[in-house]
């Protein structure tokens, strides 16, 4: 039997002939910035732990608040002009999205680890983009290779102000909820 291959398209695509290509892939992961598809690498394992170690962090969070949140994990979609993302993990809150779902159009908190080929987008044209969508309130950026989060926060009047944490409390408020360094690094 013969394997399926990735076909790589030719030129830009808009949203809906993008959804529908990238249902026909048998594999790999895609992201598509301004129009163009982007193949997403292969994970180094500590990228790996490190979004996982996130996604718990996250979770645990939402349950001890009660907050009416919802914490997803890569694979959902978050929508920004002609750009289609996939964030290693994201939360939002309110009514839960509903079965067959794939973008989140509403996030509130958006979290991205950072990799060698990924680090520059992250960190300036994914915050950027990230923080036209007027429901983001926080950015989290992890390094996979240090124990580094960086908090970009929104605050009521709209501006963005920056942490650096190495260790200790990231505050997310709203939804009212705290995760630490700690729990992203933890084994």
């Amino acid at each position: 039997m013969a394997k399926a291959q990735i076909v790589e398209p030719v030129q830009s695509m808009r949203r809906a002939e993008y959804r529908a290509w990238s249902e026909r892939q048998p594999a790999g992961r895609f992201e598509r910035i301004d129009g163009v598809v982007v193949a997403m690498a292969p994970e180094w394992v500590e990228h790996n732990d490190r979004k996982m170690q996130a996604w718990l962090a996250l979770r645990r969070a939402v349950r001890d608040a009660n907050a009416p949140c919802h914490v997803h994990g890569d694979g959902m979609t978050v929508e920004i002009g002609d750009s289609d993302y996939e964030p290693d993990a994201i939360v939002y809150c309110g009514t839960r999205l509903p079965p067959g779902s794939t973008t989140v159009p509403n996030p509130l908190i958006i979290v991205e680890v950072l990799s060698p080929g990924t680090r520059a987008t992250d960190r300036a044209w994914k915050l950027r983009e990230y923080f036209r969508l007027p429901s983001i309130r926080h950015y989290l950026i992890i390094w996979a290779d240090r124990e580094q989060v960086v908090h970009h926060h929104r605050n009521d009047a709209g501006a963005i102000e920056s942490t650096v944490l190495t260790s200790g409390e990231v505050r997310l408020d709203p939804p009212g909820i705290a995760i630490t360094v700690e729990e992203i690094y933890g084994d």
